[in-house]
């Protein structure tokens, strides 16, 4: 192929030739749909549904359809009910369709880059799953990526179609562990026009953190952080506590060369007097991730049926099923009930017992929702015994720590609460974190914990900071002012993005349906420095257009609305009378 062939979402002025071209292919070459007099074809999906187009300089040469969920309706909504095929009622299922490219160019690498861009579109929205109609003479190309037939076959017009279906995770795998060189090779001589990276994460998690590429995660240009705003992580944007700076700062060489207590005694013993827990029921680790990479290995296995709420925070979903290999169910929230948890449907969902583990993010990550303790605790209570349940209180300090759920944990068998001192305490770079869990349950995690897993200066600085309840009340107090002001300027900006406010350090904008999506407004801050997290990669409910915007200081947050101003300009030119407005924002 040569290295101008082109990749991109296609624009208005596609639009007549893929209706040329479907009506060419469709109706006159494969007596699918009658010909039409105009010589063109189109479906009830047009303008709902998204095109990509493969493209040589001013030559168009194939394209392929994706109808999202959010849209409500599928092309095989035409042939089968749900009940004929449930799988379309999954809210993250993705229909790819009328995959066509034109005759000179099939024996070409057009359409296989065609259908992976279609991956990596609908991934990058959180799809998990994919249906499509394969005409039964190719099958075999489909087949060769990783779909699999159904055992339902329709027929349009002359021509026999089987359905197919795939999960994104196994897809994305298949195609870089068969293809991964083809597609390498390949990259070379495409240009990828799309709004999402031509290759996942090796990983295939989804992590924030991308402004440290801006920095140089070699650490040679660390004074570029003065120059970014970070405001895709959620690390605090206020500094220790004046006790963990005086203990890092006493003799920091002492702190570096010198091993650290194996099983970190004191922090735990900091911890149960500041949470007023007993000692055995507690086990530390560097960070929440170490405690969940743990107690995940070590609890589940690939027969395990586990529940994330969705959206959730995608370590769960990384861990859950690429590293463990569980089979995992989402509790969808919804953007309408404003992304709170119905306990009356969680429970109708967990009332089976089917279930080993559900994850409940408490606030939320990404939502920014809380759900009341007293209510989650009587869900907990009435749910099956064989049901554990895993809750992340990471910021829990923003709503109140009277709210937390570590006195049941310690003596109730089927809870486990996992507390990061990351985010609350400033300490992001520390890595420290504690679970709470009934004590046999918190000695075998301990087992499984290695010595010195926390550093010196990590245990150091997060026993002072547990020290100093008052000065982080104080900042927590803060945050929730400088979060309400931070929305109140994006709100006063335009009247089509919405701000959501979280009850934590972060908010989220929610860009209006058929504007730029929030890959492109991210792109865009960045060339201002200012870096945001696109949450649609975490799931389909965020329907490609929320970003999430940690709170920074005064100044920081001056910066996030100067850039998502020039941004929108720059991907969404205003009309006449809003020229002169700021960024848009809620209603």
């Amino acid at each position: 192929m040569a290295r101008d062939l082109e990749l991109r979402t296609a624009t208005p002025e596609d639009l007549d030739w893929i209706h040329e071209l479907r009506h060419r292919v469709y109706a006159r070459e494969l007596g699918q749909h009658p010909p039409d007099p105009a010589g063109r074809l189109r479906d009830g999906l047009d303008g709902d549904n998204v095109y990509l187009v493969a493209a040589r300089g001013p030559a168009r040469i194939g394209f392929v359809s994706l109808t999202p969920p959010w849209v409500g309706r599928f092309g095989l909504d035409k042939y089968l009910t749900r009940e004929e095929l449930p799988v379309l009622a999954g809210h993250d299922v993705f229909e790819v369709r009328i995959l066509t490219v034109e005759p000179r160019w099939r024996t070409t690498s057009a359409a296989p880059l065609l259908m992976y861009a279609a991956l990596r579109w609908i991934a990058s929205r959180g799809g998990r799953r994919v249906v499509a109609m394969g005409r039964t003479e190719v099958l075999d190309m489909y087949r060769a990526v990783g779909l699999r037939t159904v055992g339902r076959t329709v027929r349009g017009g002359a021509v026999t179609f089987e359905v197919l279906t795939g999960g994104v995770p196994e897809l994305t795998r298949r195609a870089r562990e068969r293809y991964g060189s083809a597609l390498e090779r390949l990259r070379s001589a495409v240009d990828w026009r799309l709004d999402m990276p031509f290759a996942p994460r090796p990983d295939g998690c989804e992590h924030g953190g991308a402004s440290f590429t801006a920095l140089g995660t070699d650490f040679r240009t660390l004074h570029r952080r003065r120059d970014i705003v970070m405001a895709d992580v959620l690390d605090a944007w206020f500094p220790p506590a004046p006790g963990v700076r005086a203990a890092l700062a006493d003799d920091p060489a002492w702190a570096a060369r010198t091993s650290p207590p194996s099983g970190a005694e004191g922090l735990s013993e900091q911890i149960a007097t500041a949470r007023e827990l007993p000692p055995d029921t507690l086990a530390v680790g560097a960070g929440s991730s170490d405690l969940i990479f743990r107690a995940f290995g070590r609890r589940l296995t690939p027969r395990s049926r586990v529940l994330l709420t969705d959206p959730c925070y995608g370590e769960y979903a990384h861990v859950t099923e690429r590293v463990v290999g569980c089979r995992v169910d989402r509790f969808p929230l919804r953007r309408e009930d404003g992304w709170r948890i119905d306990p009356e449907r969680l429970a109708a969902a967990v009332h089976s017992g089917r279930y080993d583990l559900v994850v409940v993010v408490n606030p939320n990550n990404p939502t920014g929702r809380h759900a009341p303790a007293a209510g989650l605790r009587a869900l907990i209570e009435a749910a099956p015994d064989r049901t554990h349940w895993w809750i992340d209180e990471a910021y829990l300090g923003y709503v109140g720590l009277d709210e937390s759920l570590a006195g049941l944990a310690a003596t109730d068998p089927r809870v486990t609460v996992c507390t990061s001192l990351s985010k609350m305490y400033a300490l992001s770079g520390m890595r420290a974190a504690y679970a709470v869990a009934e004590p046999s349950t918190a000695a075998e995690l301990r087992r499984w914990t290695p010595p010195w897993t926390v550093g010196l200066p990590a245990q150091m600085a997060a026993v002072a900071a547990l020290r100093d309840p008052g000065y982080y009340r104080d900042r927590w107090l803060a945050t929730h002012t400088l979060r309400r002001r931070l929305a109140a300027d994006l709100a006063e900006a335009a009247p089509d993005v919405s701000v959501e406010e979280s009850v934590a350090n972060f908010l989220s904008l929610t860009l209006p349906p058929g504007g730029p999506s929030a890959a492109r407004l991210v792109d865009e801050c960045r060339r201002h420095g200012v870096y945001l997290r696109d949450l649609s990669p975490l799931s389909p409910r965020y329907e490609g257009r929320t970003v999430r915007v940690a709170v920074r200081d005064t100044a920081e947050n001056a910066r996030i609305v100067a850039a998502c101003r020039a941004a929108l300009d720059v991907l969404r030119p205003a009309p006449a009378a809003l020229v002169a407005r700021p960024l848009g924002a809620a209603r």
